[in-house]
């Protein structure tokens, strides 16, 4: 799919996506919570919902390319939104910092970590406060590899969402998920949305009725009931 042309189908909407647990991953019953959602807003208005899970390392620049009808989900940036409508805030993300438990170090204050190494993912939008700290990071392609690293004492501090941290640590050999943990206060609340090419044929359509689709959610209750099945507190 190239710009200005139409979506695939009139009623299918072909978004890319990758695995990024507890929000949403081809392994988790209806591809996780935020899948979930992103089905049932979608289906008020008609749409059938078709993902296609790609790696992060080449998933954006596939969506910019035009090659999917949008994204599920990502993090707001200007960049981003040169090519994207966002919608409205699909799920909350609480990103932060985990560390080694034998090296606990202050995190009140981003200002104080300019000493330490930090690990982030390659394309990943991050916190504002954080980019703005201009700490010294270190980029990987996931989150996984972020965890080894910190578990090995090549990195002081991860920066990652909380929930996919918990979901990721089990993947850790040995014992390397008892060596680290979450660092309280989190860095940042940030909202995931869908992304809708902006060179699609209809997309401001599609991005209204989508937003339409998740207030209808919230008014009868059915959101509260698909963040509770998913057992995601919001």
């Amino acid at each position: 799919m190239v710009a200005s042309v139409p979506a695939w189908s009139a009623t299918v909407i072909n978004l890319a996506s990758t695995d990024y647990p507890p929000y949403f991953s081809p392994s988790l019953p209806g591809d996780g919570v935020v899948g979930a959602i992103t089905r049932a807003a979608l289906a008020k208005h008609g749409y059938t919902l078709q993902l296609h899970y790609r790696p992060w390392a080449r998933l954006m620049s596939e969506v910019e390319g035009g090659h999917f009808d949008g994204v599920m989900a990502v993090w707001y940036s200007p960049e981003r939104a040169g090519y994207l409508l966002f919608s409205q805030p699909v799920a909350n993300t609480v990103i932060g910092f985990y560390q080694r438990k034998d090296k606990p170090l202050n995190v009140q204050s981003l200002a104080s970590l300019k000493p330490y190494l930090v690990g982030t993912v390659r394309g990943y939008k991050n916190p504002d406060a954080f980019d703005a700290a201009r700490l010294d990071t270190e980029q990987a392609n996931d989150d996984l590899s972020n965890l080894r690293k910190l578990a090995v004492g090549r990195l002081d501090l991860v920066l990652i969402d909380k929930a996919l941290a918990h979901q990721l640590l089990p993947q850790l050999p040995g014992n390397m998920a008892a060596r680290i943990h979450w660092q309280n206060p989190p860095v940042a609340v940030m909202p995931l949305h869908v992304g809708f090419f902006r060179g699609m044929t209809g997309a401001v359509k599609l991005n209204s009725d989508f937003n339409d689709g998740l207030a209808q959610l919230e008014s009868s209750g059915e959101l509260e009931k698909i963040f509770k099945r998913f057992h995601f507190a919001q």
